[in-house]
């Protein structure tokens, strides 16, 4: 029989918590699955939209996913995907999925919806790609699990959200493979997009340190201190809890660790992310220093001047995805930058047929970032 899907409630926590555990053992490391308060906070949110599916009969739950959605940005982040494995042969996962999608982008509430998906097996890769969600990049590294994990990022779009596009006139040479792995997926174009020299690495005093502030709820009043609004900063679906600055205050950076996960995302600068540009080196040891083996950044696929200082020291282009963030009229692509302080291995990674070019466009960019050009003397 089919197990039927409703809307969770905080009755549910508790088979939830069983069924994470079920599906992801002890080291799941997102509150959702988790974090019996966190879990009755997205619940009762009005933004996110939970559903859980119920065998017939015994009501035993069985299956469950949240679309968290932000208005301001309209962009949702499928999360939470877990089907008890006694059930996973009857199509449950994608049920769920396409059920989450029609009630946040079918209803035009967002404009796309975005997931990282596990690479262990292509199982999650295709559950999601029969879903309308396309190959965007992937992200080597970017969670600890079991072991360190590389997870794919796939997104689906609004009708009409792709064609409205803002053109960007140059990038950084070495996002040139990603630029076409996204043509390849998506069908977009970047044909008119030139690939340039990146710019050399923005030049940092040589005295300074950072100092690092560990108070969430401090940091949390800070940041809308400093961001009323959405218009100076994008990172949507993240809230800052660590913030660096150096000794003599000129710029604050705001950031999200997962300690559990072992990951950080970068998520505003202030004056702004050009003020922060040349001190991305040492913001990097800072984080990993502070329990962030992998940290991400999105960059305006148009700032050749950030994506170039990000390139310089040591971010690799992973992802890139088109029309993210609404603007008028327009959408604006965002490449996600990644920087990981542990070895590579990508031999226990599987991946399915579309995702293949983004593996071989981060080993072209992670080349050309760590290789050194060898001349042939005559």
């Amino acid at each position: 029989m089919t197990p039927e899907l409703q809307a969770a409630t905080p009755a549910d926590i508790a088979d939830l918590r069983q069924l994470y555990y079920a599906v992801y053992g002890p080291h799941y490391p997102a509150g959702l699955g988790t974090d019996p308060a966190e879990m009755a906070r997205l619940i009762q949110d009005p933004h996110t939209h939970w559903l859980v599916a119920r065998r017939p009969g015994t009501g035993a739950l069985v299956g469950s996913a949240a679309v968290h959605g932000e208005l301001v940005s309209r962009i949702g982040r499928l999360e939470g995907l877990a089907v008890h494995p006694e059930h996973r042969t009857g199509g449950l996962a994608g049920a769920l999925t396409e059920a989450l999608c029609e009630r946040t982008i079918g209803t035009g509430l967002l404009d796309s919806v975005y997931a990282t998906v596990r690479t262990v097996s292509a199982g999650p890769q295709r559950v999601v790609a029969r879903n309308g969600f396309r190959a965007l990049g992937i992200l080597p590294n970017a969670v600890d699990l079991s072991r360190r994990e590389s997870l794919a990022l796939y997104a689906r779009h609004s009708s009409g959200v792709l064609d409205r596009r803002v053109p960007v006139p140059e990038v950084p040479a070495p996002l040139t493979p990603l630029l076409r792995a996204v043509e390849q997926s998506l069908g977009v174009s970047y044909a008119d997009t030139r690939a340039t020299a990146p710019l050399p690495a923005p030049e940092r005093p040589a005295a300074g340190r950072l100092e690092t502030i560990e108070a969430p709820a401090f940091v949390r009043r800070r940041f809308r201190e400093r961001f009323p609004d959405a218009d100076g900063w994008f990172c949507p679906l993240h809230t800052p809890n660590v913030l660096l600055m150096p000794d003599d205050g000129h710029f604050e950076v705001y950031a999200y660790v997962n300690r559990t996960g072992s990951y950080c995302a970068l998520i505003a600068a202030h004056p702004g992310p050009a003020a922060a540009a040349a001190w991305l080196e040492p913001i990097t040891r800072t984080l990993t220093r502070a329990g962030a083996s992998y940290v991400e950044a999105l960059v305006p696929l148009d700032r050749h001047d950030l994506l170039s200082a990000f390139l310089a020291q040591g971010f690799i282009p992973s992802a890139l995805y088109p029309a993210m963030r609404a603007e008028g009229y327009g959408f604006h692509d965002y490449a996600v930058m990644t920087h990981t302080n542990e070895q590579i291995d990508f031999r226990g990674v599987v991946v399915d047929g579309p995702l293949q070019p983004y593996l071989d466009s981060y080993a072209s960019a992670w080349a050309s970032t760590y290789l050194p050009t060898l001349e042939v003397a005559s």
